[in-house]
């Protein structure tokens, strides 16, 4: 019995507090109005986090901007503003009119504001993340061509953002879920694929999607999502006992972040799938 799975390239709805940059004391000293606009800041950034926490993105991207009105290469405002340029792509309900056209519009502003986080601070990992997270939620909306064509470069932003922070969990999701999307590639596809670009096709390995979603979950433990996408790593490498026991873990855990109910909806329909296997 074949098992169908939803083949999302990723899932983006991450929900990550990024530390703010540091101000070095001398920049401070006898400054004050700098100690006026960082207390500012670090006020605004409270409060697009509170309104992140709320499920509000577009309220808190509004206050976002504002940091940028102050200090324009403000790399958590940077990183925070592509999170919430993702979340309100994710939004738009495919019953909309042109719905596919509004999500990319969206993501390409998350991935434009991801590449000016590197700008302002090359070593920021969030950067780097949240370029491959927009690249992929670009690579979700489009044809599996484009998304094969896409993936090099997801893979080397996900593979920067873990080089500059072993830590980033969500970085270690990113790359799980990317290696399964791999290797589900058909042969008879991957070489038609290559052969039409001109060159080889990296390689997903199941056995690593496993590793490197299992690695996102001891960082991250109750994030829903990374569970749903374990539970469906091990069933296409048909450990079904392990899936349905990821998927029940999903059953258990508290919803926290705004697409947290449609995960795990998904997680019943999956688990209804494969309970008899």
């Amino acid at each position: 019995m074949t098992v169908m799975f939803e083949r999302s390239f990723l899932v983006t709805l991450a929900l990550i507090v990024i530390i703010a940059p540091k101000f070095s004391a001398a920049r401070m000293e006898g400054c004050p109005q700098c100690k006026t606009d960082k207390t500012e800041i670090t006020q605004l950034i409270k409060q697009a986090d509170r309104l992140h926490a709320e499920f509000k993105p577009r309220e808190g991207a509004a206050e976002l901007q504002k940091v940028l009105q102050v200090e324009p290469r403000n790399v958590e405002a940077l990183a925070k503003l592509s999170r919430a340029h993702i979340d309100i792509g994710d939004a738009i309900p495919k019953t909309y009119p042109d719905w596919k056209e509004w999500r990319i519009q969206e993501y390409r502003k998350a991935e434009s504001y991801a590449r000016q986080a590197i700008k302002a601070d090359p070593d920021s990992t969030w950067g780097y993340f949240y370029v491959a997270a927009s690249l992929g939620t670009i690579a979700e909306v489009l044809p599996v061509a484009k998304q094969i064509e896409m993936a090099e470069e997801i893979r080397h932003a996900t593979e920067k953002a873990i080089a500059l922070d072993p830590r980033n969990g969500f970085a270690y999701h990113i790359y799980g879920v990317w290696h399964r999307r791999m290797a589900e590639i058909g042969e008879t596809r991957r070489v038609a694929v290559s052969l039409w670009y001109g060159r080889s096709l990296p390689k997903g390995d199941l056995d690593k999607s496993v590793e490197f979603l299992k690695k996102a979950l001891s960082i991250n433990p109750n994030v829903i999502v990374s569970r749903l996408e374990l539970a469906r790593s091990y069933a296409a490498r048909e450990e079904w006992s392990e899936a349905r026991a990821q998927l029940k873990t999903v059953a258990e855990l508290a919803v926290k972040y705004s697409d947290d109910v449609q995960h795990k909806q998904k997680a019943l329909e999956l688990f209804e799938e494969i309970k008899d296997h």
